[in-house]
């Protein structure tokens, strides 16, 4: 937990929550600029619109879930969070620029190497897999950075949910904009660019920040949550969880297709309903975690209750 230079200020961790929370807005509206982009360059690589979609699903949550997994592990705790915070955001920037140039070389590789076809298709995805997964690990270690600043409290895991929010809203924000915006009235290189543009801002305003916060890395952060929050059961039922709310929206995605054809706003609609509802879930998750006695059981409770939603579709 840092704290601010004089003794009767209050911590860092309320003081620059506002900030810290704008900055998690624009770094998931970059991240949506790109997923969008990336679709529609997968589409014109791959030539399969669900292949495409499946790919940039699988490189997203996958590359997001080592990225949380992994950051704990590779980087230091004695590395300020914010700067770590910087340096990711930086790293997103310069692949997402990379990628408009690496990406359409696959469509001319799989020709050379392996031909039309099945096989063509299987090669293409799984080329254009590896190339995603770099940027969306980079993505998933964002929030884990962020996290290791606050206290291993109730506040403090209560300040994970909302930057969690804050996150999804610049997400639901950077959707819109690319889908009836950016890709509607210029092009995937406009849309990349200002993705590159927020990131490069947010890299900015948090090393910013870093020099004016102390770090004391000897301190719990929430990034260690407590032994109760660790259950193995609980990980499996958010796995259990994921698995059905993807393959939920692939199958919302080709149902609306059907209406609005294949076309990249039937996916941006879909996205931004996905995200909008993550967002106001975890608003009021956030809210009642420092309040319920067993937060396993209302876990267990939205679950049901999710079974009752998919039911009525």
């Amino acid at each position: 937990m840092s704290r601010g230079g004089n003794p009767g200020d209050p911590p860092a961790a309320s003081r620059f929550v506002a900030p810290l929370s704008l900055l998690l807005v624009a770094s998931g509206c970059a991240a949506l600029i790109y997923e969008l982009v990336w679709f529609q360059l997968l589409r014109q690589v791959i030539g399969a619109s669900a292949i495409s979609l499946a790919i940039v699903l699988t490189s997203f949550m996958g590359g997001m879930c080592l990225g949380s997994l992994g950051f704990p592990r590779w980087i230091s705790s004695t590395h300020h969070p914010l700067r770590v915070y910087a340096y990711l955001e930086a790293g997103i920037g310069a692949l997402g620029i990379a990628l408009l140039g690496v990406l359409p070389l696959v469509g001319m590789l799989y020709v050379a190497v392996v031909g039309y076809g099945p096989a063509g298709i299987l090669f293409r995805a799984l080329v254009c897999l590896i190339c995603l997964l770099p940027p969306t690990v980079l993505m998933g270690a964002t929030l884990p950075a962020i996290s290791r600043w606050l206290e291993t409290t109730r506040t403090g895991t209560s300040r994970m949910g909302l930057f969690y929010t804050a996150n999804i809203v610049g997400g639901v924000a950077g959707c819109l904009l690319a889908g009836f915006f950016l890709l509607r009235v210029y092009d995937l290189y406009v849309a990349t660019f200002v993705a590159v543009g927020l990131n490069a801002a947010v890299a900015a305003a948090s090393l910013y920040l870093a020099s004016r916060a102390s770090f004391d890395s000897r301190a719990p952060s929430a990034l260690a949550l407590p032994s109760v929050y660790a259950h193995r059961t609980v990980y499996v039922v958010i796995a259990l969880s994921g698995l059905a709310s993807l393959g939920a929206q692939v199958v919302w995605t080709r149902l609306l297709s059907l209406v609005f054809g294949g076309t990249v706003y039937t996916f941006t609609i879909i996205l931004a309903v996905f995200l909008a509802g993550l967002g106001i879930g975890s608003a009021g998750g956030s809210l009642l975690v420092r309040h319920v006695r067993s937060p396993r059981a209302v876990l267990g409770w939205c679950q049901l209750s999710l079974v009752a939603a998919y039911g009525t579709r």
